[in-house]
């Protein structure tokens, strides 16, 4: 019954809100329009407006917080099968079932899964602080290189400052998942860049 949750986070993040919700409200594919073709919150707010990048960021963060939510209601977060539940949605998101294996890059569905463990704050706290950390105060123009550093960043983080395996564990898998997703992503770029040159 605990894998249910794991297929519910998957279903859910593969629900890939920014393609429908800027299709719907503003009859544009975003897909098209990004030069990343990246269907998430970003792409939404650039090419949708505000409204389509406030409801691509509410659904992304609720397709993340959802299952896990759920599972806390019903099972022990300090068993292992929870890491797969708290990556399902980010892994859903990033290789959609619903999109042919392409999807976002899953950075506001990691918010949304981090701020389902409250009262544990120390998680989503830590990758908000390296974002914040990144964007300001050392810039890293490049927002793929922001966000594989950050996400690298809360990784090593995690291993000091969550003791719980399970979620640890979670963490780690989420920073992999989006860690990856970027690199993909500018290695689709350079090869786009390069069949250009």
């Amino acid at each position: 019954m605990q894998l249910a949750y794991v297929f519910l986070g998957y279903f859910l993040g593969s629900m890939l809100f920014g393609y429908r919700i800027t299709w719907l409200l503003k009859g544009v594919d975003i897909r098209k329009l990004a030069e990343d073709e990246n269907p998430g919150t970003y792409n939404a707010f650039v090419f949708g407006g505000f409204w389509c990048g406030i409801l691509t960021l509410l659904a992304d963060m609720g397709k993340g917080y959802l299952p896990v939510i759920l599972y806390r209601q019903n099972y022990s977060t300090e068993e292992l099968i929870f890491a797969l539940v708290m990556a399902s949605p980010v892994f859903g998101h990033a290789f959609s079932i619903f999109h042919g294996r392409k999807g976002g890059k899953g950075i506001a569905v990691s918010f949304g899964v981090l701020l389902a463990l409250f009262p544990i704050w120390k998680p989503v706290l830590l990758l908000a602080f390296f974002y914040i950390l990144f964007s300001v105060v050392f810039k890293i123009r490049s927002h793929r290189r922001r966000s594989i550093v950050t996400f690298g960043c809360f990784c090593v983080g995690c291993l000091s400052l969550v003791p719980i395996p399970a979620i640890l564990l979670g963490c780690v898998l989420i920073s992999c998942i989006v860690i990856y997703k970027h690199h993909l992503m500018e290695e689709k770029s350079n090869e786009s860049a390069n069949l250009i040159l």
